[in-house]
């Protein structure tokens, strides 16, 4: 099982998850953070021996990327296709995995996950996603790695989807969070377990996270190994 989270985004504590995780999907200063800010991130994981993702989003600031701005699929491939090349010229990436508004469109929208799947292949990596999203199922047809993922810190829904973060009890506490990556990984349904770097108390949660599989007895590690 591997854990991950997102970072680089400039809005969480960083330096204190990342001893916690075994690889950071890395905001490329688009949607939020700056370049400042992803350089720094992904030498910091390169130094640690954390495997690095890119984590493209929307040109999005002010809503952090969550807003669904409607862009074609050309348009996707080539925003998603400037940001992975901009942290891959940093440091060696393992997979893409889309940030917020993108990532959910990627869920239902085959041509849009077939876009950054080619983004993706491109650059030799695979793709990150949950496992019903059309995205896993655009990287098996570009034939490139296909990463399950599983939430700890998100309350889900009947279908697996992630519950509105406006819903209440949708973001869960370090407990409940640990308790939920522990049933995932057991379920084998899940290559992969996120931790949200930007949600409240997010380094507690990563350690409880960890400590909580550790417990449990399952061995954590990276996606792509070294």
């Amino acid at each position: 099982m591997n854990v991950n989270a997102d970072l680089g985004e400039g809005a969480g504590s960083d330096d204190a998850i990342l001893p916690h995780v075994d690889s950071a999907s890395v905001g490329c200063g688009v949607h939020a953070g700056s370049a400042s800010i992803t350089i720094a991130t992904a030498e910091r994981c390169r130094k640690l021996g954390i495997e690095v993702g890119a984590h493209p989003g929307y040109d999005d600031r002010a809503s952090f990327g969550r807003q669904e701005l409607g862009l074609s699929a050309d348009d996707i491939e080539a925003l998603v296709t400037f940001q992975v090349a901009a942290i891959a010229a940093i440091v060696p990436i393992a997979y893409v995995k889309p940030h917020g508004a993108l990532y959910h469109r990627c869920q239902s929208d085959p041509v849009v996950a077939d876009a950054v799947a080619r983004a993706a292949k491109a650059h030799g990596v695979g793709l990150m996603g949950q496992p019903a999203m059309e995205l896993l199922a655009a990287a098996r047809r570009a034939r490139i790695p296909a990463y399950r993922e599983g939430f700890a810190d998100r309350l889900l829904l009947d279908d697996g989807r992630l519950a509105p973060r406006t819903q209440p009890g949708a973001v869960l506490d370090a407990q409940a969070a640990a308790a939920q990556a522990v049933r995932l990984a057991r379920s084998g349904q899940f290559d992969t377990i996120c931790i949200h770097g930007d949600s409240p108390g997010a380094a507690a949660v990563a350690a409880a996270v960890r400590g909580a599989l550790r417990d449990a007895g399952v061995e954590t590690g990276k996606l792509a190994g070294d």
